[in-house]
C-alpha cells in the first residue's frame, strides 16, 4: 500500500527535517568534547602536519584522525571557524539519510524506506550530533553505507561495490577503531548462521573486501607508527615506550570493553535502554513496538534482514556490556532503529492499528511543548515570549490538525514534537547556555588582533584556544607562565585568583575581560534558575600583559 503522506508529502516533510538541523551549523562548538576535536584539527590546518595529533600541546592517542583531517580540510576551504568544523560531517548526515534509504528500499519496500529516512532526520541526539558535533555523524554514515553495499555485493553487482564497502568500513575503523568490524559484521554473520548460507564464509569477494580495507586504513596505522612506535621515548598516558599501533587494534576499543586500557570507565546493562528511550524521542514508543513485533509477531522474517537486525542487536550488547558508556554512541544504530520503527508503523498501517499510537504520539508532543514552555519561564530566557508563541501555535497545529490517514497524522504529530524541540534548542536553550562558554566569550575580544595567547589554570578552555587567532599555549606550571609572560604583549585566559597572584608578583595586568562561567554540559536546578544561578557561576579573566 503506498499512503498519499509517503506519494505527496516526503519531498517536504524530509526537507523541512533537513531545516530543523540546519541552525546548529551556526551555533558556536561546544565544550568540551566538541571544542576539543575542532582545536585539534585546527592544528592540523594551520600547521599542515597531517600525521601528529596534540592536546594542550602534548601527544595525543585517543582517537583515530580521520573526522578530525575531514574538518581540517573543510577549514582549508572555509576558513577555521565553528561553521566549517561541522559541515562536513553534516554532509555525511546527509548522505547516511540516502544511505538509510536505499538500505530499507532493498531490504523493504519504497514506504518504509521514506518512513525510515523521515524518522532518522529528526530523532533527538541524531540532530543534537549535528550540533555537537564528535565522531558519529561520520561513524554512523559510514557503516550504514558499508552494510548497503555489502548488501550489493552479496547480490553479485557490480564489483565497484567491494571497493565501495572497504572504503566506507576503513573510513570507519580511521573514526572509531577495529571494534566497527563487529558492527558492521555481526549482522552478515547471523544472517549467513540462520540462512545456513556456510559457503559464503569462503566467497573470495569478502576476502577482498578485507583486503581493500586494510589498504585503505594504510594512512591511519602511518601516522600512528611516525607519531608513536617510532619514538617509543615520548611519554603518554605518563609511561613512556607506548604503541600507537596496539593501542589502535586494541586498547582504543577492546581495552574499554574489557576495561583493561589505559582510559577506564563504569557502566551500567540498562545505561543504553533508558538512553535510547530519550535520545530517540519523538519515535522511542514505536521504536519499542516495533521490536516487541519483530520478535513476537512478524511473520515476514526473511533471513537477510539480519544484516541490519543482527548489526543493531550486536552492537546494542557490545556497548551495554562495556564499562564505557556515553549517550551519544547510540547513535551509530540509528538508521537501524529508524528501520524498524517503520517497518512497524507501516505493517500496522496496513492493518489500521495505528490508532492508539497516533494518541502516544500527541502524548509525547503536549509532554515536550510543556517541558520547552517550563523551562523558558524557569530559566528566564530572554526572547521567551516570542519563542511561547511559536511553540503554542506549533502545538495547536499538531494536535489540532486533522488528515485522513493515521499514519500520516502520527507522523504529522511527530515532526510537530520535533519543531518544538529544535525550535526550543536551538532558538533558544542552547544560545543561553552558550553566554556562559566563557572561552568562546573571551576570544570574541581577540578576533582580528594578532597577540600571543594562552591559558593558564582554566579546565575546560578549548573553545578559547580554537576562536582565539593561531596557536594558543596551554601553561601547566609557574615556570612555563614566566617564560611566557616575558613575551610582551601578551594575553593570558585565567581565573580571578591568578590575576591577584600576578598583581602582587609586580606583572602590570590589565583585565579585557571578566566573561561568566559554567560548565554548561553538567546542568544543574541551581545554575538554571535565575534566582540561583550567580551562585553556581565562576568567573575568568582575559589579562592584557603590557
Amino acid at each position: 500500500m503506498a499512503y498519499p503522506l509517503l506519494q505527496r508529502h516526503f519531498p517536504w516533510l524530509l526537507l523541512f527535517g533537513i531545516l530543523l538541523n540546519v541552525p546548529g551549523l551556526w551555533l558556536d562548538v561546544m565544550e568540551p568534547d566538541s571544542a576539543l576535536y575542532a582545536t585539534i584539527a585546527k592544528r592540523i590546518a594551520e600547521h599542515n602536519d597531517w600525521s601528529n595529533l596534540f592536546v594542550d600541546g602534548h601527544e595525543w592517542l585517543d582517537k583515530p584522525h580521520f573526522p578530525f583531517w575531514m574538518a581540517a580540510i573543510s577549514y582549508k576551504i572555509f576558513g577555521v571557524t565553528g561553521f566549517a568544523y561541522k559541515v562536513p560531517s553534516f554532509i555525511f548526515w546527509l548522505a547516511g539519510l540516502w544511505y538509510t534509504y536505499v538500505t530499507a528500499r532493498d531490504l523493504f519496500n519504497v514506504s518504509v524506506a521514506q518512513l525510515s529516512v523521515l524518522i532518522y532526520a529528526v530523532a533527538l541526539h541524531s540532530s543534537l550530533g549535528n550540533f555537537d558535533v564528535r565522531a558519529e555523524p561520520y561513524l554512523t554514515t559510514c557503516i550504514i553505507a558499508a552494510i548497503w553495499h555489502m548488501l550489493n555485493v552479496y547480490h553479485r553487482k557490480h564489483w565497484i561495490h567491494i571497493v565501495a564497502a572497504a572504503f566506507f568500513t576503513a573510513a570507519a575503523i580511521m573514526t572509531k577503531g577495529i571494534f566497527v568490524l563487529i558492527t558492521i559484521g555481526g549482522g552478515w554473520v547471523i544472517f549467513w548462521a540462520i540462512a545456513g548460507e556456510w559457503k559464503q564464509f569462503l566467497n573470495y569477494r569478502w576476502y577482498l573486501f578485507l583486503v581493500l580495507s586494510f589498504i585503505f586504513i594504510l594512512p591511519e596505522l602511518y601516522s600512528l607508527y611516525v607519531q608513536f612506535d617510532m619514538h617509543p621515548e615520548k611519554i603518554v598516558f605518563g609511561r613512556t615506550h607506548v604503541s600507537g599501533l596496539k593501542f589502535f587494534f586494541w586498547d582504543s576499543q577492546f581495552g574499554r570493553f574489557f576495561n583493561t586500557g589505559p582510559i577506564k570507565g563504569r557502566g551500567s546493562l540498562l545505561f543504553f535502554v533508558h538512553t535510547t528511550l530519550w535520545a530517540f524521542l519523538p519515535w522511542s514508543i514505536g521504536l519499542v513496538a516495533g521490536i516487541v513485533y519483530l520478535i513476537r509477531y512478524d511473520k515476514k522474517r526473511e533471513p537477510v534482514r539480519w544484516v541490519i537486525y543482527g548489526s543493531a542487536l550486536v552492537t546494542f550488547l557490545l556497548f551495554s556490556l562495556s564499562k564505557f558508556q556515553l549517550p551519544h554512541y547510540i547513535v551509530i544504530v540509528f538508521p537501524y532503529f529508524s528501520i524498524i520503527t517503520a517497518y512497524f508503523l507501516y505493517e500496522q498501517a496496513n492493518r489500521g492499528g495505528l490508532r492508539y499510537f497516533s494518541l502516544a504520539q500527541t502524548v509525547i508532543l503536549l509532554l515536550t511543548g510543556a517541558l520547552a514552555l517550563w523551562l523558558l519561564y524557569f530559566t528566564g530566557i530572554k526572547q521567551g515570549i516570542v519563542s511561547t508563541v511559536e511553540i503554542i501555535v506549533i502545538l495547536i497545529l499538531g494536535v489540532f490538525g486533522r488528515t485522513p490517514d493515521q499514519l500520516q497524522q502520527l507522523v504529522f504529530r511527530g515532526y510537530a514534537t520535533a519543531a518544538v524541540m529544535y525550535v526550543f534548542l536551538f532558538f533558544n536553550f542552547y544560545p543561553f547556555l552558550l553566554q556562559y562558554q566563557s572561552g568562546r566569550q573571551a576570544a570574541r575580544i581577540l578576533e582580528g588582533k594578532n597577540l600571543p595567547a594562552a591559558t593558564y589554570k582554566t579546565p575546560y578552555a578549548h573553545a578559547f584556544e580554537f576562536y582565539a587567532p593561531g596557536d594558543v599555549n596551554v601553561i601547566g606550571n609557574i615556570d612555563s607562565l614566566s617564560r611566557f609572560l616575558g613575551t610582551r604583549p601578551c594575553v593570558l585566559y585565567t581565573t580571578p585568583a591568578v590575576n591577584d597572584s600576578l598583581t602582587k608578583a609586580g606583572v602590570q595586568t590589565s583585565i579585557v575581560a571578566r566573561p561568566d562561567h559554567f560548565h554548561i554540559t553538567r546542568l544543574k536546578r541551581e545554575f538554571l534558575s535565575p534566582k540561583t544561578r550567580s551562585e553556581t557561576v565562576e568567573q575568568r579573566y582575559l589579562l592584557y600583559i603590557k
